[in-house]
């Protein structure tokens, strides 16, 4: 019980007895208590209080002889669970209320739609979800052990302590020496930033480098959230067409302040920017003093051929800022990324984080440093990409089989397919009558920033569901389809 819920008058005329007694009744009518938890003893009660025991075991004598508790043998008190809540038949307050809904600051993104996730997708015969894991895969032994290992000594003051705005030493080091060498990037540790997922580190890049006088470029289609993300700082948004080649440079960069993709995998299209085209955004940036934001959500997850360079790795002036995350492969529920960018913005960046959340948790900061130390960070991941590939083939294999239009040759890598049915498909449609039939996939239609988007595309991902149910689910999805298309 709260002892929060218990306050005793010492001066008022109402006996002591009384006043416990009313106390506890009215954590009943509101709904506090738990009628599966067991009240607390006479004794505790009492010390708690400061007072007798002989006045705690009058106020329960009282509510036990009103049925409010009920004596359970060698178990103790509990709420009568026939007890309900009665909040609603309670006295309402007269006051004028205040306004909630006129308070509340509007953000300019007000009327944009947002990418939506099930709760309990897993119960789902056919979750063709991108932004889900398979938690068959994570590395639940070693991560508990890291866990542990991380809460004694050398490592337990990096945990625990409180360390302003900075990150944990160990962890930073760990991403450049074994993750950023991997993408050609070399970066010191004043220019490593742990964010609490690389949706933070746009959040934190809104924060100081946006406002209503600056203009962002983006992807179109492209990440929902970041445009979400970006309105909200008043900036404005032009969309730049992607092609199978990626996002298709503009004639100039002028005027646009930042510029933000997603090079490896093209969220949602899964393209791969050419070699060509990255070198010439780099050239147009450098020229209009544009600065370019790198998300490479999931460039892990490449199937076929060698991965192309990142964008920071081929920028010579070290202005191009780089995202990563560790929630495609580990867990999205861990909520640990990484920001790379020049000292002078990482000190900038590392600032405004302070005064909203200080830094990512300690605790699980020099735990992933130790998973990466161990070696299992890389074992795990070279395990769930092998284990991708096969989802990938299956679900390439499978399109190709039982969808009735052609598609495109597919990119090799990421986690799901975006999918271009014929022009009469209504992929909202699609989507509720695929979810009566156990099957989760995503609009394509939200990713647009035109204000009548294209309703005939959708996005297939392949990383939660099990591979043995891939066949059967885009079998089942492609019965829908013809549905769809023959209703008028």
């Amino acid at each position: 019980m709260p002892r929060t819920l218990i306050e005793i008058d010492r001066f008022s005329d109402e006996p002591l007895y009384r006043q416990v007694r009313r106390a506890i009744e009215h954590g009943i009518a509101i709904g506090t208590f738990d009628p599966a938890r067991r009240l607390p003893s006479s004794r505790q009660l009492a010390t708690d209080l400061g007072v007798s025991r002989n006045t705690i075991n009058l106020a329960y004598q009282e509510l036990m002889a009103e049925g409010y508790v009920e004596s359970k043998e060698r178990s103790g008190l509990f709420i009568n669970r026939d007890m309900r809540p009665r909040c609603a038949v309670q006295e309402r307050d007269t006051r004028p209320r205040i306004d909630w809904g006129g308070r509340v600051r509007r953000f300019p993104d007000a009327g944009l739609a947002h990418i939506e996730k099930r709760a309990d997708w897993a119960r789902y015969p056919y979750p063709f979800l991108a932004g889900q894991v398979d938690v068959t895969t994570f590395p639940a032994r070693s991560w508990t052990r890291c866990l542990r290992d991380a809460l004694y000594r050398p490592h337990v003051f990096h945990s625990l302590q409180d360390s302003l705005g900075s990150d944990d030493p160990m962890l930073v080091d760990m991403v450049r020496r074994h993750l950023l060498t991997a993408r050609g990037i070399e970066a010191g540790p004043d220019e490593v930033l742990i964010t609490v997922g690389s949706q933070q580190g746009l959040d934190l890049l809104g924060r100081v480098l946006l406002g209503p006088d600056q203009v962002v470029g983006m992807e179109n289609p492209g990440y929902l959230d970041a445009r979400h993300i970006f309105l909200r700082t008043g900036a404005r948004l032009t969309g730049i067409d992607v092609d199978a080649a990626g996002l298709r440079p503009p004639a100039s960069l002028d005027g646009v302040d930042l510029l933000y993709l997603t090079p490896s995998h093209q969220h949602p299209t899964n393209a791969t920017l050419s070699i060509g085209r990255r070198r010439e955004l780099l050239r147009q940036a450098a020229s209009a003093g544009t600065v370019i934001v790198e998300d490479d959500y999931d460039s892990e997850f490449r199937y076929q051929g060698s991965p192309t360079p990142a964008l920071k790795a081929l920028d010579g002036t070290g202005d191009t800022v780089y995202l990563g995350t560790f929630s495609k492969f580990l867990s999205p529920g861990l909520r640990l990324g990484y920001l790379v960018g020049p000292r002078e913005l990482a000190g900038a960046l590392r600032e405004a984080r302070r005064y909203v959340l200080r830094h990512p948790p300690g605790h699980l900061q020099r735990a992933l440093a130790l998973l990466i130390e161990s070696g299992e960070y890389h074992r795990s991941l070279r395990r769930y990409r092998a284990k991708l590939m096969r989802k990938w083939s299956a679900t390439c294999t499978a399109v190709t089989d039982h969808l009735a239009w052609p598609q495109p040759p597919y990119p090799p890598g990421g986690v799901s397919l975006w999918m271009t049915g014929p022009p009469e498909l209504d992929c909202r449609r699609l989507v509720a009558r695929a979810e009566r039939r156990g099957i989760l996939i995503e609009p394509g239609d939200i990713f647009f920033l035109t204000e009548d988007p294209p309703r005939h595309h959708f996005r297939i991902g392949f990383s939660a569901i099990s591979q043995r149910s891939i066949v059967p689910g885009i079998r089942l999805l492609a019965e829908v389809c013809d549905e769809v298309l023959g209703e008028p």
